[in-house]
């Protein structure tokens, strides 16, 4: 939950600074305001964490990246559909201290995601979403490392067979477009689908849960 409500206030703060920045910025006449679908690339930085329905319990985070393709299509006056298609690494870490040294055990769920975002547009330039994404998982790994030297200690498999391929997830973000081609996103998922295949009648859900910030050039 705490990983939830941190992804809504930046998510928040973003749509903040985006439309403080808009109010600022001279009214443009440029191709954005035009009716053509347009296509593009993303990239960007994920902050990912596993919750757990017990007490709501969060997990530690961890640091990836995503990186895709997307197609804006305007379906009326302001309102556009957006689907993408992603490489997404989801999964959580753990640091830990023994004996002077640091230690990390990091999940690594990577993930093929298309979401499919509904976005308003305020002004041309500066828009908000929500939306679901769909997500199919491609890798699961477990590494141990040591971080004081930089020595990996154990490195699982893969294990995906375990988990359950599908995820489902819902997404809420924003973006604001510096020019008709160049713009910022901000996005978090919060999943809604348990990750593991076989869960024990009385065990407790695990889910993935994502901050997205990132960069996206339009064609």
């Amino acid at each position: 939950m705490k990983k939830l409500i941190l992804g809504m206030a930046l998510t928040a703060g973003s749509l903040a600074f985006a439309q403080t920045t808009t109010t600022t910025t001279t009214t443009r006449t440029t191709s954005m305001s035009d009716n053509a679908v347009r296509f593009g690339i993303k990239a960007g930085m994920n902050v990912s964490s596993l919750s757990k329905d017990a007490a709501l319990e969060d997990q530690g985070s961890k640091i990836g990246f995503n990186a895709g393709v997307f197609a804006t299509i305007p379906v009326a006056t302001s309102f556009n559909i957006q689907p993408e298609v992603l490489y997404s690494q989801y999964g959580d870490k753990y640091d830990q201290v023994v004996l002077g040294n640091r230690y990390s055990s990091a999940r690594h769920l990577d993930y093929i995601a298309v979401p499919v975002m509904f976005q308003y547009n305020f002004v041309p330039n500066f828009y908000v979403e929500a939306g679901p994404e769909f997500g199919f998982l491609v890798s699961a790994k477990n590494k141990l490392k040591n971080e004081t030297n930089n020595n990996t200690l154990n490195e699982s498999g893969d294990y995906k067979d375990q988990l359950n391929t599908f995820n489902f997830g819902l997404g809420l973000g924003a973006g604001y477009y510096f020019t008709d081609n160049i713009g910022i996103t901000a996005r978090y998922v919060a999943g809604l689908s348990d990750i593991a295949k076989n869960r024990p009648a009385n065990g407790d859900a695990v889910r993935n849960n994502v901050f997205q910030v990132g960069l996206a050039f339009k064609f």
